[in-house]
């Protein structure tokens, strides 16, 4: 449940800003507190408090999901400069502290301390505590340390915590401190020996802290304002997360699991079980025997089913990370045969299997992502590779089917979120960046494997000519769909390796050739593509509108939810084998909604 490529969201600032420090203090104090655990980092007028004079001068990182978000963790790093304050000084006593590193060989001057790592309940999970403790001894490092101390909990497994990042318990130093209600131990660490386990994390963060250092305006660390100070609960609350997108999957019969498991509900961090798992083995004792209406043999199917298994041990435990809700769900294959029961008679279990054995590449998720749910909904694809670069916005509203609570998140996460929240069973990658080309061997090949089919529904004229000629040197069909008047196009590189890119209808271009268009070279370059004798009235009058009176193409979700379907039902067609050759079809609802098209008097 660890993840440690995580794109936390970092602030640092260095020095003695009073307001700054309060806050960090109190948000350092809050989490110390851990709700009574630790009653000495609360005031009796029920405020929280850390005071310490080694604030002056050391490094403070805070870390959020995103920058407008709550902090979520915190911890510090002290210098020589501040060497006389260090707590590790002051529980040794100055004494024993020059034994200890006159016995390792080490200068004062060469010695940083790394302590107050705190990290929120709900993030505990996510690997936050390795990112911010990576970092800070990342930081030291730069700085030029030759050695790490600090104090170290045992209650929980700090000092273990430390020891994978290459930290030794010193001999004869635990004690019981009232201040901690626990067992306190002296770590130590040498530069030259590496860092552990996470060695090479340590190393990224190291090359990372010069960009986080220079780039956080202290004013905005923990989100200050000169004006008044917003209600409590708007900086205490969580906002939504705009990162996290894979579930974790977890089999309760499975040890390890279980651990997790139980770990998720005991922390606090699961806002709704939501447990159908009976009804979900009715609908699959009806699925495998449709004619089966009894209740006591549907009764003995379930029970076979289990086979001596509690209803909690069955299946699987979908933890969702970014709603926080834990979802119990059938086993993958049981799961995939309910859920795709109703395609019985237009998509049969043999073209089932060979579809979810499919990987489908998606470029551009607005059409995209109609796109890309309809294939999920009809078990099109059983792999998926998503990319876009922008994030979902209050104007994408009027197309795309997501709510105001999503409003920020990368379109190729939000896309990743809803497929997977159809099928959590799906594997899907995405590439937040969009499709670049740093990254179109591997979007193309690399990966978990290459893809089967491109849908192609970018705005980016480079992109749109540099894909097809992937695609078609890798003999990979593409499907798009345009989103006027139903407009579906087809190439069939995989039938056809010399079809020249769509469809002739710009010569003989090459990517290179569409590198640096301005404005009006794209527009006429798009205008070409999509074939300006064909499109509708509305949206040939609106290009000479862009950027005056109109701030993008114009798009309905009625137009998104038709590409869709066009898209899903090309994709089926291609992957199965069906007829579907390369060319342009409209589904111009116009015309299909014109009198003359009526079917009744």
């Amino acid at each position: 449940m660890t993840d440690l490529n995580h794109p936390w969201n970092v602030t640092a600032f260095h020095g003695a800003d009073t307001c700054l420090l309060d806050s960090v203090r109190e948000l350092r104090a809050r989490i110390l507190f851990d709700r009574g655990r630790r009653p000495a980092f609360r005031r009796a007028d029920g405020s929280h408090a850390d005071d310490q004079d080694l604030d002056f001068g050391a490094w403070h990182f805070i870390a959020r999901q995103h920058p407008d978000g709550p902090p979520l963790g915190y911890i510090r790093l002290s210098t020589p400069a501040t060497g006389d304050n260090f707590q590790s000084r002051t529980y040794l006593g100055t004494g024993r502290y020059e034994e200890l590193l006159a016995a390792q060989g080490v200068e004062p001057g060469r010695v940083f301390e790394h302590s107050r790592l705190v990290v929120e309940h709900r993030s505990r999970k996510l690997g936050l505590g390795q990112y911010l403790n990576a970092l800070a001894i990342g930081a030291a490092h730069h700085l030029g340390a030759h050695a790490m101390i600090g104090t170290s909990g045992t209650k929980d497994g700090q000092d273990r915590f430390h020891e994978q990042f290459g930290f030794s318990a010193v001999p004869g130093t635990r004690r019981y401190v009232e201040q901690y209600t626990e067992d306190v131990v002296i770590m130590f660490h040498r530069v030259a020996d590496g860092a552990g386990r996470h060695h090479d994390l340590v190393t990224r963060m190291r090359d990372e802290f010069p960009r986080i250092a220079a780039a956080t305006p202290a004013s905005r660390t923990l989100g200050m304002s000169s004006g008044r100070a917003a209600p409590s609960a708007l900086t205490t609350v969580p906002g939504p997360d705009r990162d996290l997108w894979r579930p974790t999957l977890l089999a309760a019969r499975d040890a390890t699991d279980f651990q997790a498991l139980t770990a998720l509900l005991a922390y606090g961090d699961v806002r709704e079980v939501h447990d159908t798992i009976d009804e979900q083995l009715t609908e699959l004792v009806r699925s495998r025997d449709p004619s089966c209406r009894d209740e006591a043999e549907i009764e003995a199917g379930k029970q076979e089913q289990l086979a001596g298994l509690a209803h909690w041990e069955y299946g699987t435990w979908v933890w969702y990370p970014w709603s926080r809700r834990l979802v119990h769900v059938l086993p993958r294959d049981e799961f995939r045969l309910v859920r795709t029961d109703r395609n019985r008679g237009k998509i049969d279990r043999p073209e089932q299997r060979r579809l979810l054995g499919k990987r489908i590449g998606i470029v551009g998720l607005s059409v995209g992502n109609s796109a890309a749910l309809t294939l999920a909904l009809e078990g099109i694809g059983g792999a998926f590779k998503l990319a876009d670069f922008d994030d979902f916005s209050l104007s994408n509203l009027n197309r795309l089917r997501a709510g105001v609570h999503e409003l920020g998140v990368n379109k190729a996460v939000l896309s990743a979120r809803q497929m997977f929240e159809i099928d959590p069973y799906l594997d899907i990658e995405i590439h937040r960046g969009g499709l670049t080309e740093d990254n179109i061997e591997e979007f193309f090949t690399g990966g978990q494997g290459a893809i089967d089919l491109l849908i192609e529904e970018c705005d980016t004229p480079w992109v749109k000519v540099a894909a097809r000629e992937y695609a078609r040197d890798l003999r990979v069909p593409v499907v798009m769909d345009c989103n006027d008047r139903g407009m579906l196009d087809v190439e069939r590189f995989d039938l056809e390796p010399d079809r020249p890119l769509l469809h002739g209808l710009l010569g003989d271009i090459k990517s290179v050739d569409v590198v640096d268009l301005d404005h009006q070279e794209k527009v006429d370059l798009i205008l070409a593509m999509v074939d300006a004798d064909r499109i509708s009235p509305e949206l040939a009058a609106s290009f000479g509108e862009l950027g005056r009176t109109l701030s993008s193409w114009p798009q309905l979700a009625s137009g998104v939810a038709l590409g869709g379907a066009l898209c899903g039902e090309a994709a089926r067609r291609v992957l199965l084998g069906l007829s579907c050759s390369s060319g342009r079809f409209y589904t111009d609802l116009d015309r299909q909604l014109g009198p003359e098209r009526s079917t009744v008097t």
